[in-house]
């Protein structure tokens, strides 16, 4: 693990990282704030929250449509709780995934309209998606956030998992967290860009489905190009079985 650095280093970093970002990307972002403390998850043993994007709507000094403003919050506290956690953690890969991920919400807020937002755009797409036509295959993060990662759009949840190539590559299973338990399922061949698991194998309500939504990590190039509407997303979908994970509990 790397040396973990104190919080004026962290910030200062965090800064440096923030400024590199092109400025045509921060439009209406006010600024970055670091703070020191660790944001624990209220009943997850072990999970931390690292960044937000705080997003509000402001009114227009010309009285047109509203304008959002949004700041970024970095909490040097949860990264290095984690760091404490897990040898491997890479504090500087984090923080630039982090803010990416962070200011990229804010790009989203920017693109979409009040009729594109929420949970009734994530139930539309579904639709779509179970038609057949095309859909947009990160729908379901515009569903309820039950806790991190996890998401939920009527009796659909959706377990979310960020996976570099290399490391997808390298796995031999896919393990997560459902409802206390660890289960775990033979990687599938490809990753593509979304790879949607339909799981099976595990007890969920009678109209309940549960899907592992595998993406894999985006450069920031890439997010902008898809936003942009220039990339057109590779989407897989399997049916899988999974098992309680060997070393679970």
């Amino acid at each position: 693990m790397k040396d973990f650095p104190s919080f004026r280093e962290f910030e200062g970093a965090a800064r440096r990282a923030f400024a590199a970002i092109p400025s045509a990307f921060r439009e209406g972002v006010d600024g970055l704030v670091v703070e020191k403390k660790a944001l624990r998850h209220p009943t997850q043993e072990g999970v931390y929250t690292l960044g937000e994007c705080i997003t509000e709507s402001y009114p227009s000094e010309w009285e047109g449509p509203d304008t959002l403003r949004s700041v970024v919050a970095l909490y040097w506290g949860s990264f290095r709780a984690l760091a404490a956690d897990d040898p491997g953690f890479d504090w500087e890969e984090e923080l630039w995934e982090t803010l990416t991920h962070e200011v990229r919400h804010h790009l989203e807020s920017l693109a979409g309209d009040d009729a594109l937002e929420g949970v009734d755009y994530a139930a539309d797409e579904t639709f779509r998606r179970d038609e057949g036509l095309p859909f947009d295959p990160w729908y379901f993060e515009h569903g309820d956030e039950i806790e991190p990662g996890v998401f939920r759009v009527e009796e659909r949840y959706y377990v979310e998992q960020i996976w570099k190539a290399s490391a997808f590559e390298a796995a031999t299973h896919v393990e997560f967290s459902w409802r206390g338990e660890v289960y775990r399922t033979p990687r599938p061949e490809e990753l593509g860009d979304v790879h949607f698991l339909w799981i099976e194998g595990i007890g969920t309500g009678a109209a309940e489905a549960l899907e592992v939504v595998l993406v894999r990590r985006r450069s920031w190039w890439e997010d902008v190009k898809r936003l942009g509407g220039g990339y057109t997303p590779r989407i897989l979908e399997s049916v899988v079985r999974v098992e309680p994970a060997p070393d679970a509990g």
